[in-house]
């Protein structure tokens, strides 16, 4: 038996250390955290200094016992958990379950899986820093009593089982606040001249007017006025310039990139940059730092020199321009920049790990060198210049190897090719100029990588919160992500040739997202609930400042009891007098009367969703309702388009001598013939299937159904084929039939005794039963 036992947190890890350490070391996993809060309100005891109520985690008990069986059989515990806040708290809640001196107990940190890193690390253990642990708790004790206090809150006061998080209530303002920008966005529209040039020697020559105008008529007197004109170059400046490469990735420059190069989200990303760490083929994942070590560095610059030559290495020092970055962590970095891919590793892998190594060498590789031209272009016939740029790579440095992208959609990418040869004084024939008109657009809707960067620039959570973040306000269907398709917009052009101005329509797709965040109505009723009650807790600065009290605990700078204390005093009196003063709310709007019956029309938030409703409960008769389309908002559906929804149910026609009708239920949209139902397939629209449309999907379900059934005995009892196998439907009942039973081989008599031996057996937990889905 080996002497000592090094306890890491995955499986995956264990294995990679294992075989660095040898014969004299046991390596095991804990499978991440061991301890936790309890749910209820005993998990705080607040009368006595906020203190933790942990308890070990239920699925976690076996794996407990395990190391504390190999406890008894070694003489040195090594615990060597994540080298971040939650690491360190993950090894102390270790000691604690397992009854570790956290004096004498050797912690060791390492950000990278590899030989050398894991053996330097065993050289220099040291004690658990509690400090770090601290600043973990006080993060994990805030959360929870802000959670435990607002949810039950949203629950009364809007629906039950809502929640809401101190930093993922802010990240939903966020979203909320800019799709309501978007909403009251109004668009202006302007024109934007640009010419076209023919050269003696045949070459073009494409450039722009700096000025726009603000409508058609004034974009056509310019055109008017340019009739006849001559053109001249009056300046042509060619500058030198550099271009610098990026810093080496943090986690959010990371999440950032992979989603704009590779379209991975945040969370997969995360997922894939795990498997690389654990592998041993990255440096740590969490982190806001983006200094190299001294010897990765060394290794860039010998990998740049024999792969593209000495000119192209050149070795740099980031610093992080964030005040609260923790510069001893090291950015994300190829372990061994010798190697330049992961093959065998899985294509996602692969992709990530190549990216990550791209930009590691680029940042320690030369300036690209550029000479930028720039062509002033007068009219002889009115004061404007129109501006030609060209750009020429004389170096390309880092270029070579990497390019950062961008996810600024609104920037109007300029034309920056090379321009021919050209001098001052030259005279230039126009060949065209068109005004085209354009409209202003409203910031973007944030994907999940330009969240992440958002919430970064505001101090909002670190590298181990942005992926749990967003992740969870999906879940909650606070937010989501969705690709829309954009509709047709026509733009007016107008051209001149040949001292001729010609009219044309030109159409745009406009409004088209792909994999952008969207507030749901829910989410966008709970924002305001919470910011209307609790604008502290959801204030950016607040929550930024929450973080840098963290940071103070981590350093040993403030105690996290007083900081807890202090938030708690403040906090507590708003959550007692919003529960007492605070109405239900339900984002209600009256769009207006019904034309007939002059009863309130209301859109609202209903049990299960976005409605509209006519009439009250207070009405002798029962108030009508019905469900917002999925491309439709509380906030802005009109009374026409709410009428429109009470067209369903919509009778098709007749069929088989019964109504043909289409609906939306709970489930989604279908069409129905008697106790027959069919869900609408992607693409059918409830309000514009047509009956032969309708029949097909009745036809469909029909063969459906007549494929489940295996064996029929009556009404009562038949045997079927499911999701799951076949099984036996009898007297209201679903019952399993045995696997070592053939279904064609039971009898009636066989599926009677199979439903007493069902109702005899045991239930399984108080699950609810489910509801059947039409």
């Amino acid at each position: 038996m080996a002497k000592n036992l090094l306890i890491v947190e995955s499986p995956a890890k264990a294995k990679t250390i294992e075989k660095y350490l040898g014969k004299d070391f046991t390596v095991r996993a804990s499978y991440g955290h061991v301890r936790d809060l309890p749910k209820g309100d005993k998990a705080i005891d607040i009368q006595n200094g906020f203190q933790p109520q942990y308890e070990v985690i239920s699925d976690k008990k076996p794996v407990i016992k395990e190391l504390k069986d190999l406890i008894s059989k070694h003489e040195t515990v090594w615990l060597a958990t994540d080298e971040d806040r939650e690491g360190e708290a993950i090894s102390w809640h270790l000691a604690q379950a397992l009854g570790l001196d956290i004096q004498t107990t050797r912690r060791i940190v390492f950000n990278e899986i590899t030989k050398p890193a894991i053996q330097s690390a065993i050289q220099n253990p040291r004690t658990i820093n509690q400090d770090l642990v601290n600043a973990q708790q006080a993060r994990r004790i805030l959360d929870r009593l802000v959670g435990f206090q607002l949810s039950p809150i949203l629950w009364k006061k809007i629906r039950t089982g809502l929640s809401a998080g101190r930093v993922q209530s802010v990240a939903v303002r966020l979203i909320v606040e800019r799709e309501r920008e978007i909403m009251n966005f109004e668009p202006v529209s302007s024109f934007k001249l640009s010419a076209g040039f023919n050269l003696e020697t045949g070459e073009k020559l494409q450039a722009e007017l700096s000025k726009r105008y603000d409508s058609a008529g004034s974009a056509r007197e310019f055109l008017e006025s340019c009739k006849g004109a001559d053109y001249q170059i009056t300046k042509l400046e060619t500058k030198p310039a550099k271009k610098s490469p990026s810093a080496p990735f943090t986690t959010s420059t990371l999440q950032q990139e992979a989603s704009r190069k590779l379209s991975f989200s945040v969370s997969q990303t995360m997922r894939v940059a795990q498997t690389l760490y654990e592998a041993g083929k990255i440096t740590y994942m969490r982190t806001d730092g983006v200094n190299l070590s001294e010897q990765a560095i060394a290794q860039a610059e010998d990998v740049i020199k024999q792969s593209f030559g000495d000119r192209y290495a050149k070795s740099r020092r980031f610093k992080s321009k964030n005040a609260n970055a923790q510069e001893a962590h090291e950015a994300i970095r190829p372990t061994d920049l010798s190697v330049n891919n992961v093959s065998g590793m899985g294509r996602n892998e692969e992709r990530l790990y190549d990216l990550i190594w791209k930009r590691t060498l680029a940042s320690q590789m030369a300036e690209a060198e550029l000479e930028k031209t720039t062509v002033d272009i007068a009219v002889s016939t009115n004061d404007a210049v129109f501006k030609a740029k060209g750009e020429v790579l004389k170096f390309d440095g880092f270029l070579k190897l990497y390019l950062e992208s961008t996810d600024d959609e609104n920037e109007e990418s300029e034309a920056k090719g090379v321009l021919p040869p050209l001098s001052e004084g030259q005279k230039l024939l126009l060949n065209s100029m068109t005004a085209l008109e354009r409209f202003s657009r409203s910031a973007p809707r944030y994907t999940e990588a330009s969240l992440v960067k958002k919430l970064e620039e505001l101090g909002i959570g670190r590298p181990s919160t942005y992926a749990p973040t967003i992740s969870t306000i999906q879940k909650r269907h606070y937010v989501v992500k969705e690709t829309r398709e954009g509709t047709p917009r026509d733009l007016q052009v107008l051209t001149l040739t040949a001292d001729k101005i010609d009219e044309s329509i030109k159409t745009e797709n406009f409004g088209a997202e792909k994999n952008k965040l969207f507030p749901s109505d829910l989410g966008m009723v709970v924002n305001d609930f919470l910011v209307k009650f609790f604008p502290s807790i959801l204030d950016y600065s607040f929550t930024a400042k929450v973080e840098q009290q963290f940071d103070k605990i981590a350093d040993g700078n403030e105690a996290w009891s007083q900081m807890i204390d202090k938030f708690y005093k403040d906090f507590k009196p708003l959550v007692e007098e919003t529960v007492e003063k605070a109405e239900r709310a339900g984002g209600e709007r009256q769009l207006g009367e019904h034309p007939k019956s002059g009863k309130p029309i209301i859109a609202r938030l209903g049990r299960y969703g976005p409605m509209i409703q006519i009439g009250s409960s207070e009405d002798e008769e029962k108030p009508k309702y019905a469900k917002l389309r999925s491309d439709q908002r509380l906030e802005t559906i009109t009374l026409e388009e709410a009428l429109e929804l009470f067209k369903l149910p919509r009778v098709l026609g007749e069929m088989e001598e019964q109504p043909l009708k289409a609906n939306i239920g709970r489930f989604g949209p279908y069409v129905q013939l008697g106790g027959l139902f069919a869900s609408l397939e992607e693409g059918d629209d409830p309000y514009e299937i047509t009956y032969d449309r309708g029949v097909e999907l009745i036809l469909k379900k029909r063969q459906a159904e007549a494929n489940k059934i295996i064996k029929k005995f009556n009404d009562d009892c038949s045997i079927l084929r499911g999701r799951y196998g076949p099984y036996i439907k009898i007297e209201g009942n679903n019952v399993k039939i045995p696997k070592d039973v053939e279904p064609e081989n039971l009898t009636l008599e066989d599926c009677q005794r199979l439903l007493e031996e069902h109702k005899t057996k045991p239930k399984r937990g108080r699950g609810k039963k489910k509801t059947t889905k039409k």
